[in-house]
């Protein structure tokens, strides 16, 4: 029989450190239901709902009231029968007290006084109400006989790449690699930490570098199913096309997801407690969760602030998905997203290597 020594070097030739590293952390993601329905099912429900709920349809109606001082209150009558005439608005009679109650509590998003001179009630900071007192008052103009002096064309765009769900799947696509990548990760370590599994690793033969690397390769493992269940749902749905490289696509899909798998080693290097990893995990994702145009353009924000949106690491991501996604942009015009990206993930990974501890 040989000695101690050798019998070790000959076990850990024979069995990688890595490789088990990286398929015990693929069982355990296996063994976890919770993980499965965040990972897949759940971008694949929010997808559906959001593609049906802001799919091609015809314009809403927008509820508006008209202040009526008794039923047969003659101006409410004609401001009534005007505004039924305007497609988009869905107008009700209120008395006045009833009427200034249903806007404060956003029933209605218009309180018209037919006047004369009408009076228009709304909030500005809503979209809605503004979109509303415009349909109106373009409605009782027309019905006292104004008439336009140039004539106009309206031509509805309803393209494929130009929708709603278009800008969505991508921003979806985004969104799930970056909450995976750091919740899973985050959770999984600070977990091993508090039950005292990584204090028994530390005997084991291999590198630190080694224990966070599977971390990500196990993570990854996931994430081209992951990929295609919320690609696939877009174009089978809703028609939603990739107009760039297919290849191009899932590499910017691997460097984000490793990109934020290494943010995810960063928060659980020295968490000691799942709250603890919690928060830090929420200050890290909520800010680009509002910021990072998921649901709605980030241009939608101050100009002064556009420097710092641009370089978060979900914004690169989301501008890079899109640009492959709905403009075919090739590896040139997202270049420099995906140099924003690598530097988070290397950044991020050196960081956790330098301050990681086990216990």
């Amino acid at each position: 029989m040989g000695s101690p020594g050798f019998q070790s070097r000959a076990a850990s030739r024979r069995y990688s450190p890595l490789f088990e590293l990286t398929s015990t952390r693929m069982k355990e993601f296996l063994r976890e239901p919770e993980a499965l329905f965040w990972v897949f099912a759940f971008p694949m429900l929010l997808a559906i709902a959001l593609g049906l709920a802001f799919r091609a349809k015809g314009p809403d109606q927008i509820p508006v009231g008209v202040v009526a001082v008794s039923e047969a209150d003659p101006a409410a009558g004609r401001a009534m029968d005007a505004l039924k005439r305007a497609p988009g608005l869905l107008p009700r009679r209120f008395a006045p007290t009833e009427g200034r109650e249903a806007l404060r509590t956003g029933r209605i998003s218009l309180l018209v006084e037919a006047g004369p001179p009408a009076v228009f009630h709304f909030d500005e900071t809503r979209p809605d109400s503004r979109v509303a007192r415009l349909e109106a008052e373009d409605a009782l103009q027309r019905a006292a006989g104004r008439r336009d002096v140039m004539a106009v064309r309206a031509e509805k765009v309803t393209a494929k790449g130009s929708r709603y769900i278009d800008f969505l799947i991508p921003g979806l696509l985004g969104m799930n690699l970056m909450g995976s990548g750091i919740w899973s990760l985050a959770f999984s370590i600070t977990t091993a930490r508090s039950r005292r599994i990584l204090k028994r690793l530390v005997a084991t033969p291999m590198h630190r570098s080694q224990y966070l690397l599977a971390q990500i390769l196990g993570r990854l493992v996931f994430l081209f199913p992951e990929v295609a269940v919320l690609v696939g749902i877009g174009w089978l749905l809703f028609g939603v096309e990739v107009r760039g490289s297919i290849l191009l696509l899932l590499l910017t899909c691997l460097l984000g997801a490793m990109s934020f798998c290494g943010m995810g080693l960063l928060i659980a290097s020295r968490a000691t407690t799942v709250e603890g990893a919690s928060g830090l995990a929420n200050v890290v994702l909520m800010p680009m969760w509002i910021l990072s145009g998921v649901f709605f353009s980030s241009e939608r924000f101050p100009d002064v602030v556009q420097p710092i949106i641009k370089a978060l690491p979900l914004t690169a991501l989301n501008q890079a998905l899109r640009g492959i996604m709905t403009e075919g942009r090739g590896l040139a015009g997202v270049a420099p997203q995906l140099a924003i990206l690598a530097a988070w993930g290397l950044a991020s990974f050196a960081v956790a290597l330098k301050i990681f501890r086990w216990r």
